[in-house]
C-alpha cells in the first residue's frame, strides 16, 4: 500500500511538472511547485530543441504596485480563483494550474501574466512555496463586489483602489482596454473537467456552502 501512494504521489507530480512546462514555466518554478530536482525536470521535459525559459525570475511585490490597470485586474482574477479552489481542498499546485488555464481562456492572448508571475503572486499573497509570509491579500471592494489584490495592511478607500471599477469607468472611453476583452467567456469543457476531476480525487475535502469557483465576467473575479 505504502509504495502504491508513492507510486501514485510521483505520477501525479510528474504530471502537474508538464502541465506547468506547457504553461511555459521556468524550470525553478516547477520545481517549487512539484519537488522534482531541477536537473531530473531539464531531462524530463526539455530538449536540445526545445530549451527551458530562461532569465530573471519576476517579483510581484515590486512590479504589482506599478503595473497598468490590465495588469492588475488580471493579476486579481488568477489570485481570486487562485483562493477559490484552495478554500475548497484542492492543493496548491492543481489549484494555480487550473486558475491560470481559466484565465487563458478568458483573456485574449498573449496573456499578460505569465505563469511564473502567477506562482509569485499566489506565493506572496498565500505565504507559499517561496514565500514565508504574505505580502498581499484580498480585499472585497464594497462598491462593486469585486474581490483584487492590495498590499497586507494598507486601507482601502471607497471605490479609487479597487482596479475593476476604474476599469469599468474606462472601458466605455478607452478602445485600447475595450478591445482587451472578448465578447463572451464561456468556460472551457477542458478546464470545467479538469476541475471536476481535480474535485472527485479528494473526496474529503470540506467545500464551504458558499463557493464560487469561477467567474465568468472577466472584470469581475
Amino acid at each position: 500500500m505504502e509504495s502504491s501512494k508513492r507510486i501514485e504521489q510521483r505520477m501525479r507530480a510528474l504530471a502537474l511538472a508538464r502541465d506547468c512546462a506547457e504553461l511555459g514555466a521556468r524550470v525553478r518554478t516547477i520545481h517549487h511547485i512539484t519537488g522534482i530536482s531541477t536537473r531530473e525536470l531539464v531531462r524530463l521535459l526539455f530538449t536540445q530543441r526545445e530549451q527551458p525559459p530562461r532569465g530573471r525570475a519576476p517579483d510581484t511585490r515590486e512590479w504589482y504596485h506599478s503595473a497598468n490597470l490590465l495588469c492588475r485586474t488580471e493579476a486579481s482574477v488568477i489570485a481570486s480563483n487562485f483562493r477559490r479552489l484552495r478554500s475548497m481542498g484542492i492543493a496548491a499546485g492543481e489549484a494555480l494550474v487550473c486558475a491560470y488555464r481559466y484565465y487563458q481562456s478568458v483573456y485574449q492572448p498573449p496573456p499578460r501574466i505569465s505563469f511564473d508571475r502567477a506562482f509569485d503572486l499566489a506565493s506572496h499573497t498565500e505565504a507559499l512555496w517561496i514565500a514565508k509570509a504574505s505580502s498581499f491579500t484580498m480585499v472585497e471592494c464594497k462598491t462593486c463586489g469585486s474581490e483584487y489584490l492590495d498590499a497586507i495592511g494598507s486601507i482601502a478607500i471607497e471605490a479609487r483602489h479597487c482596479p475593476f471599477c476604474r476599469l469599468v469607468r474606462r472601458v466605455e472611453v478607452d478602445p485600447r482596454i475595450r478591445g482587451s476583452f472578448p465578447h463572451s467567456a464561456p468556460m472551457d469543457p477542458q478546464i470545467a473537467a479538469r476541475f471536476l476531476r481535480q474535485l472527485d480525487s479528494q473526496p474529503d475535502r470540506e467545500s464551504p456552502p458558499n463557493s464560487s469557483p469561477f467567474k465568468v465576467d472577466p472584470t469581475k473575479p
